[in-house]
Formats: structure tokens, sequence, C-alpha cells
């Protein structure tokens, strides 16, 4: 499909172009990530310390979202796309510049965090909600399918790569090979063309200031409780799996004499898991009710999360990671369409920024509780004869490693009952029926040229 106003490439053809271009780039990102994170741990053995990454990252990505979210709906949303990938590419070039200059420092990561969350705050409503203006509404869960293999898909191969080119680039070559993809990412959004959306009355209503209008996301989703109750799904459920997926890299490392050929084989083998996951859901599209994908879904991930946590290794450590991976694309997808189908493109920005902060208002205490949990409480008494592992050592074993598996297993049930519990709440369950699609709400301008 063609624009002819602007004779660029525009809908799914325009919308696979861009996909290109970000899943080189996020290939690359994993490459690197991968092997900062063995460098991190390598640095300070410390599961807090790789958890206060992710700490720098998330706690500027929920402050500035709101009003990334106003930036999103009041300005072109492929600049709003090109400025999040700037940001990213900016604290890749930090770690860089230090890494070769040889004098990296594990602190240096927090701070390159922090741009990265601040870029990132304005790429996922961008992304989002240039989708619900390129692609047409039966398309939705098809790109939101091929949206999630950018997240499971690099990370089939950047382990691998990663591992094989670490000893003969080093952590500089890597660092060099990502930003080199950055353009490409931004070379791929240059040439298409990204639809601004129709004004509507929803719209009309959440004008006015900054202020008001970063607050009009939070408003617009309180007032509609099947939405509210999806988010305080994904609140309960990204608060436990947070402190599992903080944990299972030094759980993975500890248990293994840090043998990083393990640690990628289970991050491989959750990749090809997500990538079969994305790959269903480009070519099914999801339950006809997708509220079922929701639900169901974040009980399957509790379930594979349980295994993980259990003892036996790697095959253990590598069925968890499948079980919980190949359903991520079935709840993300899901819960996008439904929000990409119920909510007015010219206040996606806004509502969808507010939305990622109510998921995510969890995320920056998980790592930290993850860290002390796990370093100062339940990995001393599964190192040492005490109730706890005479207990529980036989369903999670004992030793280095053991009180980080413990916490896994026990995240992962209650993940299980986040899921279930969608089903007890009829404003939930029966949320696409309470709510009207945005294609019925009433237009009040022609979509901007």
């Amino acid at each position: 499909m063609q624009d002819t106003s602007s004779n660029r490439p525009g809908g799914m053809f325009g919308f696979t172009i861009v996909w290109l271009g970000q899943i080189i780039s996020v290939l690359a990102s994993s490459m690197s990530q991968f092997a900062l994170t063995i460098w991190m741990f390598e640095k300070t053995q410390s599961a807090t310390a790789l958890g206060l990454m992710q700490v720098f990252f998330i706690t500027p990505f929920l402050l500035i979202s709101p009003i990334a979210g106003v930036m999103v709906d009041r300005h072109n949303r492929k600049m709003m796309m090109m400025v999040s990938d700037l940001a990213a590419g900016l604290a890749t070039v930090l770690i860089l510049i230090f890494q070769w200059m040889g004098i990296l420092e594990f602190w240096h990561m927090y701070v390159a965090s922090v741009i990265y969350g601040l870029g990132m705050s304005f790429q996922w409503p961008a992304y989002s909600a240039a989708i619900s203006t390129m692609v047409p509404k039966e398309q939705y869960g098809r790109a939101n399918g091929m949206m999630s293999l950018i997240e499971a898909g690099p990370g089939v191969l950047a382990p691998m790569l990663a591992g094989a080119l670490l000893p003969f680039i080093g952590l500089t070559g890597i660092l060099a090979i990502d930003v080199a993809t950055f353009t490409l990412a931004i070379g791929a959004l240059m040439i298409v063309h990204v639809p601004q959306p129709p004004r509507t009355e929803e719209g009309q209503q959440g004008s006015g200031g900054m202020l008001q209008e970063a607050v009009y996301g939070f408003k617009y989703i309180f007032a509609r409780p099947s939405l509210l109750g999806l988010q305080l799904i994904f609140f309960a459920g990204n608060l436990f799996s947070g402190i599992m997926f903080t944990l299972v890299a030094p759980m993975i490392l500890s248990r293994s004499d840090n043998n990083s050929l393990m640690l990628g084989s289970v991050q491989t083998a959750g990749a090809i898991a997500g990538v079969i996951g994305g790959v269903i859901m480009s070519a099914w599209g999801g339950f006809k009710r997708r509220v079922h994908g929701v639900l169901i879904g974040w009980a399957i991930s509790g379930a594979g999360a349980a295994v993980l946590g259990l003892a036996g290794g790697l095959p253990i450590w590598i069925t968890g990671t499948v079980i919980l991976a190949i359903v991520g694309a079935l709840v993300n997808s899901s819960n996008q369409a439904i929000w990409q189908a119920k909510v007015a493109p010219d206040v996606q920005g806004r509502v969808f920024s507010s939305r990622r902060l109510i998921a995510w208002l969890a995320q920056p205490i998980a790592p930290i509780i993850a860290g002390t949990l796990a370093d100062y409480v339940i990995e001393p008494q599964m190192r040492t004869t005490s109730g706890l592992s005479q207990t529980f050592g036989g369903l999670v074993g004992t030793g280095p490693g053991a009180g980080m598996s413990l916490i896994i297993f026990f995240c992962g049930v209650i993940c299980i009952l986040v899921g279930l519990s969608g089903y007890l709440i009829p404003v939930i369950h029966n949320a696409e029926a309470l709510l009207p699609d945005h294609d019925e709400l009433k237009t009040v301008e022609p979509v901007p040229a």
C-alpha cells in the first residue's frame, strides 16, 4: 500500500519496512545486553547490582511517560519514534566510548540506563499508536504478533552471536555493531509514511495544557473499569514476574559456576519459544475473545516460571523458560489489540503511556525486592541447614542459587493466581463486550494530511 500524498510506503507494507529496521537493531542491542550482563555480574557478583540497572531504567521511564504520551499525541509520531531510537543509540555510544577508553565502570551502566529509559518512554506509545493508523483493524493481531517477534526473535541468535564474537572483537566490537544498526532503524523510519490520526470528540475532551493532557490518560482509564481492571492484572503480574526475571540470570550463573554457555542456552531456548509464539500469533491472531489470551496466557506463563525455579538444572531451566516465553506473544498481542481497538487513535499516546505506567508501577521496586531477598535473606538460608532449606530443598535444591530458585518458584505460583483471578471479575472478562470500538466513535476533524 502506498500513500499517494507523500509517495512513501504506508499501510502494512510501510509497517513491515519499519519492523525490519527495528528487528535488526534489536538483534544487535540484544547482543550488547547479553555481553554486558555477563560483564556486570563478573564485575560485581551481585544480583542487587544487576537489579539496579532495571531500577535506573524504569524509574525515569515511568516519571516521563505521561509527558511522552502528550508529545506523541501532539507531534508527528514518526518523529517521536526517531527520538526514542536516537536516545537508545546515545546510551550505547556512551558505553562504547568508556569501554574503548578502558574506564568503563559498573555505575556507568546506571547512567546509560537512565538515558535509555528516557528514550524508551517515547517508543512504546509512539509505535503502538502508529500501528492503529498504519494498519487496518483486522490486521492488529498480525501486526502485534510481528512486534512480539522483535522482542523474542533476536534473542535466538543474540546469545550465540555474542558468545562467538566476544573472543574475537570483545565487548567494544559488540557495542560498535549495536551503534551501527541504529542508523538502519532510523533510516527505515525516514522512508515510510506514518499517518496522523483524525481528531475525535474524546481527543477534544482531553485537550488543554501539558499537565491537563498528561493527566487525561489516567482519567480515561479510570473512567473505564474494564481497562483499569486489565491494567491491574498486568500491575500484579509484572510485580512478581519482575522479581522473577531479575533473578533468572544470576540464579543460572550461580548454579552453573558462571557458565555463560548454559545461560546463553536457556536464553536462546526462551527466544526460540518466543519466536514460535509470535509466529503463531501472526498467523492465528489469537482468541476471538482476546481477553482469554490475556488471562489464560498469564496463568500459563506463571506455570512456566514455577517450573523454572525447580531443581534439575539445564533441562528444567529450558522447559520452564519455553513454557514462559511461548505465551508471551499471546498475552501482549491480545491485550494490545483490545486497547488499539477500544481507544480513540488521537488519544492513544496519552492513554497508552498512562497504561504502561500503571502496569509497570511496581517495576522500580521489583529488582530491589528481588536483590535484597536473594542476597540477604533467602539465599543465605538456602545455603545452610535451616528450616527453609529443609522444607524446600527437595523442591528447588540447596547451595548457591537455591534461594533465587525458591523466589522464582513462588513468583510463578502467584502469577498463575493473577491470571485466573480475572475470571472472577466481570468487568475484566467481559471487557470487549462492555467497551465500543474506536471506529464507532464520532470523528470531528478529517485525518491530517
